[in-house]
């Protein structure tokens, strides 16, 4: 975003530490403007975002009013506080729908939201709220300059969203029949991860682990149910087979075959 800003380089020899206490206390807020520009370039985000606030306090509807706004935003961003960030950016477009940066301004929205989000191990609530934004955003802009980016960062949410249910799938797993039939419960964890995600890079392994609680659970199984249960399991090692041939878990699938075989045979 600095290159909006090239023309400007000139005030940065304006912008020094004494000045900057100067202007905070001047009722010169178009100087405050540019002063505030000239810390942006220079990448002093705190001086900037202060001034700024002020700018805008005092000079809505000007023909300063645009740019303060985007260039606020964009001070957040580039110190990290993506929250803040996304919220300046979202009254910005909401401001300026067919404004200079407003294209620019929803995608930073939702790119910002996307840096902000966690760990998928943790609550997933902000990864479907930028889901969301960057679905907005290919919606509003099918062609932009940023689709190739936006895209990119939505198949990644759509991977840690797939790898928390990969873990809650795995969780039910190794709880097996504790207090209740928890490989079922892994069966459609796994199977609605694999419907809801189809294309994530999890596939294989939430198909092995769909074929591991299929055998697990005809194996402990009460005996009236043992027969149907193994027969689905033959059913899955086949789709398992069909769709990934060549699979790093193929020596165990193979083995999870022989071994329910085994068993219909008895």
């Amino acid at each position: 975003m600095k290159k909006l800003f090239v023309l400007l380089l000139p005030l940065i020899l304006l912008a020094s530490c004494t000045q900057y206490a100067k202007v905070q206390k001047s009722m010169d807020y178009e100087y405050k403007y540019e002063l505030a520009k000239a810390y942006y370039v220079q990448g002093e985000y705190s001086q900037a975002s202060s001034l700024l606030e002020e700018v805008l306090a005092f000079m809505k509807g000007s023909a300063y009013a645009e740019e303060s706004l985007f260039m606020l935003a964009m001070c957040y961003y580039d110190m990290g506080d993506y929250v803040t960030a996304s919220h300046y950016l979202t009254v910005y477009f909401n401001t300026y729908p067919r404004g200079v940066y407003a294209e620019t301004a929803r995608f930073m929205s939702a790119k910002a939201l996307f840096l902000d989000t966690p760990d998928p191990r943790l609550d997933q609530t902000s990864t479907i709220k930028a889901i969301g934004e960057i679905q907005v955003f290919t919606e509003y802009y099918p062609y932009s300059k940023y689709s190739e980016e936006a895209h990119a960062m939505l198949y990644e949410l759509h991977d840690r969203l797939v790898e928390k249910e990969y873990r809650a799938a795995q969780l039910y797993y190794d709880l097996g029949n504790y207090m209740g039939n928890n490989y079922q419960s892994c069966i459609i964890t796994a199977q609605n991860a694999l419907n809801d995600y189809p294309y994530t890079k999890l596939r294989e392994e939430l198909s092995m682990l769909i074929l591991r609680a299929r055998y697990s659970m005809a194996k402990e199984s009460v005996q009236e149910k043992m027969i149907d249960r193994y027969r689905d399991t033959e059913d899955e090692y086949y789709a398992f087979k069909n769709e990934f041939p060549d699979s790093k878990y193929m020596k165990e699938a193979d083995k999870i075959l022989r071994e329910t075989q085994k068993a219909l045979k008895k």
